[in-house]
């Protein structure tokens, strides 16, 4: 997606955009695949799959395979010209976008759930359900798209804002809190009322990375009037928390602010607004990937990142992943995870670019009346 912007907007021709996009579809072409969907981690050189997270991590990642196809399928709209080189780009990414099977995902035929996990040798073993309200709404809408390996509608409400005591139950499980353990909240925070989210909302990833070619706009359900509006209170939230500071932080404020997961001086954790998961870690891409629903609290912050902390924080690609003032710790690295939707969401906000591109797949456009179906039933 981040290619997408790049290609509008001049800092890479088009044809340069259309030769990155053929050496990843080579790439995935030709990676290790389990019923369709890649790994978390693949050596790079070789594509083999790599168990960074156990021995049971050894087969398919459906949640970064949907993350993937939502950036093939906005370039697969952008990318579709006349030339032969664009063509056979369209043609690709259709191919792998048509062989991954969502519904293998589901464990059985009428399970209520999608799966993160599946191995050749292990199965199910990691059993890791996909619910609600998290970063993973994408891997429900894109498995109800698929022309060739869709799952029912239904299967949002009865997974991802299902309302199973299993799923009650994960809820609170990961959020340490009631509010929200029922998909739909209803509370209200520093002034804000929260439709839908755990807690006080939960990191600000999760108002990214499904949301980085679907478009919030577009989604409305039994919970809530919109997605974006509901986002945009996530944020709001996450901003207030930041300036009342409960945990008295330095560094924080109105112009410091962006609780997410990212690099920590305890390694890669998720940050949150709440008292078990705010650390004093502030992470750039928290403020600034919100641009289409803070602009003004992103601008500011953006002001700040570079013109007061430029110098310890701001390189060759932008900001590091993250900082905490209390720890005297700056990152050392940059995050592709945490890049990639700053660039992608200041556009969006900016034009739009790619929430159109991506929203105008047919088969987006036939998900979301299946899925209006399913939310009209009672």
């Amino acid at each position: 997606m981040a290619v997408i912007v790049g290609a509008d907007r001049g800092f890479i021709t088009r044809e340069q955009g259309v030769q990155r996009l053929t050496k990843i579809a080579d790439f995935l072409e030709h990676a290790q695949r389990y019923h369709g969907a890649w790994s978390h981690y693949m050596d790079g050189n070789t594509g083999q799959t790599m168990p960074v997270f156990g021995m049971f991590d050894n087969g398919g990642d459906l949640v970064e395979t949907s993350f993937l196809m939502q950036g093939l399928l906005a370039a697969r709209q952008y990318f579709h010209g006349q030339s032969e080189g664009e063509q056979s780009l369209y043609r690709r990414i259709t191919q792998l976008w048509e062989t991954v099977e969502w519904d293998w995902y589901r464990e059985t035929p009428t399970s209520d759930f999608l799966y993160w996990h599946w191995s050749p040798e292990w199965a199910f073993q990691i059993h890791h359900p996909l619910i609600g309200f998290n970063e993973v709404m994408i891997t429900y809408l894109l498995g109800i798209a698929s022309p060739t390996h869709g799952v029912p509608a239904d299967i949002y409400y009865s997974g991802w804002a299902g309302q199973s005591d299993r799923a009650l139950t994960y809820r609170q499980g990961w959020s340490g809190s009631t509010d929200g353990n029922h998909y739909g909240n209803g509370h209200t925070y520093y002034g804000i009322k929260l439709d839908v989210g755990v807690g006080t909302g939960g990191p600000l990833f999760f108002t990214h990375y499904s949301f980085m070619g679907f478009d919030p706009h577009s989604l409305h359900d039994r919970f809530t009037k919109s997605y974006f509006d509901n986002n945009r209170n996530i944020a709001l939230i996450n901003h207030a928390y930041s300036v009342a500071n409960p945990k008295h932080f330095e560094g924080y404020g109105p112009n410091a602010w962006g609780l997410t997961a990212s690099d920590g001086p305890e390694g890669y954790v998720p940050h949150a607004p709440d008292d078990q998961s705010d650390r004093g870690t502030l992470t750039p891409t928290g403020a600034l990937a919100s641009f289409p629903y803070t602009p003004e609290f992103s601008m500011a912050a953006f002001k700040h990142y570079y013109r007061d902390l430029g110098d310890q924080m701001w390189d060759i690609y932008g900001p590091r992943d993250a900082f905490n003032q209390k720890a005297n710790w700056v990152s050392p690295i940059y995050m592709g995870l945490n890049q990639a939707p700053i660039v992608v969401m200041i556009e969006n906000y900016r034009t739009g670019l790619v929430w159109k591109n991506f929203m105008s797949n047919p088969e987006i456009g036939e998900m979301l009346k299946k899925l209006d179906a399913a939310t009209e039933k009672k």
